[in-house]
């Protein structure tokens, strides 16, 4: 196909997302000339036109004009074009997940082959390498994935707005799917328009900071919309999958993993795909979250939960109308129906109608004992409560295979099949909320325990061997360390009261409810068993039968710290009361890896590469152990924190690290986009679930790479820390230049996240956090953590290989998925960053020689990584395999210029020392519609 006409065929497939942006964006200048007059569209209009402009045809005096044009506003104009453009970057994502969509369906119903990253190309790739049955039901029946949700301070965007957005997603879809009457046409566009004009009248903005609790709601609304209904379908979809390429055994054969169901696929899946949360447990550096919000946590998760399964229940009863004079019910229904508070004569020859009411009457009871929750309808009458979610599962069980026996295996597909499956998956409990607290906390608490009860040992002074020691000891006894008679210090106090609530909760929702206790900046083993101490002291570990109960997760974060993890659970392991934990752990144990710390450490590729090899050095360690090592990744939604497409980086993960067991970290504003829309919502789980059973099962794309290969990345990293270190820790005045050039001091006021910005009050990159040092350098366009250094390091290994070296790079390009990937996802975040609107931001450093030395090194190594990129990758310009990618990037700029160039205006004059509040608003508007634009920024 000539160039020609594959652009027109691009332009083509383009052509209804790009309506779309039209035809919303129209809607939106006409709710600004409606709500602010002509004369304010009129600017909005000469401003998006100048900034089209310049970026269509790189005009220099068009964009001249639009900085006059810019420079000029009124505070007053200000807000209005920041508000227009904030929102018009919404509304583009909008449309372009709505196109997303669209292409998928596309590709479905033309019956195009499965794409990568859907189970169906998974299964196809299975059957075709031959995978024995039994080896797929055991993959399955072991298998462990977890996205993890986790609220962090960049989330900028308000739940009364993502809210306004699905409506506009669904009228968008309306639109797209159904063949509307003349009628129906124009009541769409009417809500598309009044939604359009509630989202501009809504505040985008948070007049307080959030909660902890606020956090939690707003992630429960994801279960609401997308994780309640869909995780079901997909599993659904899955079972069935795998049935239609009988890939299984035959029904029945394997245990819990197939069994008869009848008519239909005949295979019901152990629950191997759940949720977990950080929100409520996550403690590390938030003194907000207490024992009473961890309470509150899960009371709210499961008052959720109920009111799902009350409604799916009430909705149950009204479709299972199946009369015995018509069919018949096997005696175990019956005697349920028998045992329910429904005597209605009207109701005597529907046996499933009564049972489902005495179900509804037990649920309802069950929400009020475990979270005081009052179920919306009232019970027909009272029954007990279930005691645990197996005897939920059992009554529906008996509803499932009576239906299956008498002929109705078709209806029992339906929403039964939906609703057994959500209580396998989601329990009494919803998501598994993980606790996390930092090292030197359990240190001080575990320190002051001792000096209470065992004053001889003087635990704060000891070395790492003799606290070793200590602890073994210690734990090898049950009796406490802690007593209700001593005052402790408040620190202590909190620390106690919350894993006491944890084993309580353990008693109402079962074990699942808290599974997992996270240990941040772990770099010893002591770290691991003085959570071991810790949890002791609560009962959930008990010494006398060395039965723990929550994986104890260290995590890794620092470059020395993952250069140590190999050593230091080799260390844990080899203890042999440790050990023994373990075997109450089935055996298996968890170990967290850092990417936003480990980047912030030592920058983008030295990050990416000792992750890599902590993780082999992580697999030879436990394989030695005779260990299962589950992988926990810490990523976020920037490349700087360990972003990029789920599929390729599952893929490029080292051999061995999988396993069908993986954790993986949701952050922030990267929740939005992917669970917002529940087709998208599955769509992002199917592809976690479809790259692990590739990467299990078919080796993925992690074979062992050539030694010449780890050499040279290994060189290369060398020279990127050398970089990277020298600008951002051993350059003086750097720490200012970065307070004065980001937005980094507004991002700390803002109000998008309960948990502060940094872990001190003071100015140091050390003690700033991973994600607010992420999303400062996206917002200004320079997107630093995710590049510097590469072009360094390449450019040294050249000097060094010349030819031979750049020849050897490229082959690493084509043949290693892990650099690939590296460099994949490097593309894209240099492909966002601008120099030139950059520039602006660096103008704000008064020192004008630190601004000239510093902005320009990061302009030379922008420059000398771009340059090395695309040499390796064999390309003329950044993203020229990935045109759907550019063309999006492309869309986006003009709207995002306008942004950056008012941010920078209303940074200058905020800190000149107009201090209205309509400025800092202003600032604060920008900052989410910058980061609306890039998506992937924090």
């Amino acid at each position: 196909m000539s160039t020609t006409a594959a652009a027109s065929l691009e332009d083509e497939v383009d052509r209804p997302m790009r309506d779309d942006i039209r035809l919303l964006g129209r809607l939106l200048g006409d709710t600004v000339r409606e709500q602010r007059g002509a004369a304010a569209f009129e600017l909005v209009e000469r401003v998006r036109q100048g900034s089209v402009a310049f970026r269509r045809d790189e005009d220099v005096a068009a964009r001249r004009e639009l900085e006059h044009l810019l420079d000029g506003l009124t505070r007053e104009q200000t807000m209005v074009v920041v508000r227009a453009f904030s929102y018009f970057s919404h509304l583009a994502n909008l449309a372009e997940d709505v196109h997303n969509g669209r292409t998928q369906r596309h590709a479905q119903i033309t019956d195009q082959p499965p794409a990568d990253g859907t189970l169906a190309r998974a299964l196809d790739r299975v059957a075709a390498a031959g995978i024995a049955p039994d080896v797929l039901e055991a993959f399955f029946r072991d298998a462990h994935l977890v996205p993890v949700l986790t609220a962090h301070p960049t989330e900028v965007q308000r739940k009364s707005v993502r809210d306004l957005e699905m409506e506009l997603d669904r009228l968008l879809n309306v639109r797209d799917r159904l063949r509307l009457t003349p009628a129906e046409r124009a009541d769409n566009d009417e809500a598309v328009r009044r939604a359009v004009l509630a989202l501009w009248q809504t505040r985008m903005l948070r007049l307080e900071k959030l909660e902890v609790l606020d956090e939690v709601s707003n992630g429960l609304s994801f279960y609401e919309h997308t994780f309640l209904p869909e995780l079901p379908r997909l599993y659904g979809a899955l079972e069935d999958e795998i049935a239609r390429r009988s890939l299984f055994t035959s029904p029945g054969s394997a245990g819990e993993v197939a069994r008869s169901a009848g008519e239909g696929s005949g295979i019901e899946l152990p629950p191997f795909l759940r949720l977990g949360s950080w929100i409520g447990g996550d403690r590390d550096g938030n003194p907000f979250v207490t024992a009473a919000v961890l309470d509150r946590t899960l009371r709210m998760q499961s008052a959720r939960l109920f009111e799902f399964y009350l409604e799916q229940v009430h909705l149950l009863g009204a479709e299972l109308s199946m009369s015995t004079l018509a069919t018949a019910a096997n005696p175990d229904v019956e005697a349920l129906a028998a045992r329910s508070p429904d005597t209605s004569p009207h109701r005597r020859d529907e046996p499933y109608r009564r049972a489902l009411t005495g179900v509804y009457a037990r649920i309802a009871a069950t929400a009020r004992t475990l979270d005081q929750h009052e179920a919306l309808r009232h019970a027909v009458g009272e029954a007990p409560p279930y005691a645990r979610t197996a005897e939920f599962a059992a009554d529906l069980e008996l509803l499932h295979a009576s239906l299956v026996s008498n002929g109705s295996a078709l209806v029992a597909r339906g929403r039964l099949r939906s609703l057994r499956c959500a209580v396998k998956v989601f329990g009494f409990h919803l998501a598994a909320v993980d606790l996390r607290q930092n090292s030197d906390v359990h240190e001080r608490v575990v320190a002051e325990l001792f000096s209470v009860a065992r004053p001889d040992v003087g635990y704060a002074a000891l070395d790492e061997a003799a606290r070793i020691r200590v602890l073994t000891e210690e734990l090898g006894t049950a009796r406490l360390l802690s007593s209700p008679y001593v005052e402790y210090s408040s620190e202590t106090q909190s620390e106690l009261e919350i894993l006491r609530t944890a084993a309580r909760l353990h008693g109402l929702y079962g074990p699942d409810c808290i599974q997992n206790y996270v240990i941040s900046k772990c770099d010893g083993v002591s770290d691991v068993l003085e959570v071991a101490l810790l949890l002791r002291e609560v009962g959930l570990y008990r010494a006398a039968d060395a039965q723990l109960g929550c994986n104890i997760v260290p995590l890794f974060e620092t470059i020395a710290d993952l250069r140590n993890a190999a050593r230091t659970m080799d260390e844990l392991l080899a203890i042999p009361l440790y050990a023994r934990l373990l075997d109450s752990r089935a055996r298996a144990q968890e170990v967290m890896l850092g990417y936003s710390d480990s980047n912030k450490d030592g920058g983008y590729l030295t990050s990416r590469w000792e992750l890599f090899k902590a993780q082999v050095a992580l697999v030879e360690t436990f394989a030695r152990h005779g260990v299962r090592l589950r992988l926990f990744h810490g990523r976020g939604g920037s490349v700087g924190r360990g972003g990029g497409p789920t599929y390729e980086a599952i893929l490029a993960q080292p051999g061995g690290t999988v396993q069908g067991q993986i954790r993986i970290t949701e952050q922030g504003e990267v929740i939005g986009v992917k669970y917002s829309n529940p087709e998208i919502g599955r769509r992002n789980l199917e592809v976690l679930a479809a790259a692990t059973l590739e990467a299990t099962l078919l080796g993925g794309a992690g074979r062992a790479p050539k030694p010449e290969y780890l050499d040279a990345l290994e060189t290369l990293s060398g020279h990127a820390f050398a970089a990277y270190r020298k600008l951002v820790y051993e350059t003086p005045g750097f720490e200012d230049y970065f307070w004065d050039s980001t937005v980094i001091t507004e991002i700390a006021e803002l109000n998008i996240g309960s948990r502060p910005a940094s872990r001190s009050q003071s100015r140091s990159i050390e003690k700033l956090r991973a994600i607010p040092w992420v999303f400062s350098w996206s917002q200004c366009r320079l997107m630093l953590p995710g590049w510097f250094g590469f072009g360094a390091a390449v450019d040294a290994w050249l000097a060094e290989r010349g030819d031979a070296g750049l020849a050897l790079l490229r082959e690493m390009h084509r043949e290693w998925p892990f650099f690939a990937s590296v460099l994949s996802n490097m593309e894209m975040v240099l492909a966002k960053a601008d120099l030139a609107v950059a520039s602006r931001y660096a103008g704000l450093v008064a020192d004008e020689t630190l601004r000239t030395e510093i902005f320009g090194r990061i302009r030379a190594e922008l420059e000398s990584t771009v340059g090395a990129l695309l040499r390796i990758m064999e390309m003329d310009a950044l993203l020229g395999h990935n045109p759907q990618l550019a063309r999006s990037i492309r869309y986006r700029f003009p709207y995002l210029d306008p942004l950056n160039h008012l941010q920078v205006e209303l940074l200058r004059r905020f800190r000149a020392g107009d201090r209205d509040e309509r400025s800092r608003r202003g600032i604060h508007l920008t900052i989410n519609g910058i980061a609306a634009g890039l998506r992937n920024s924090g």
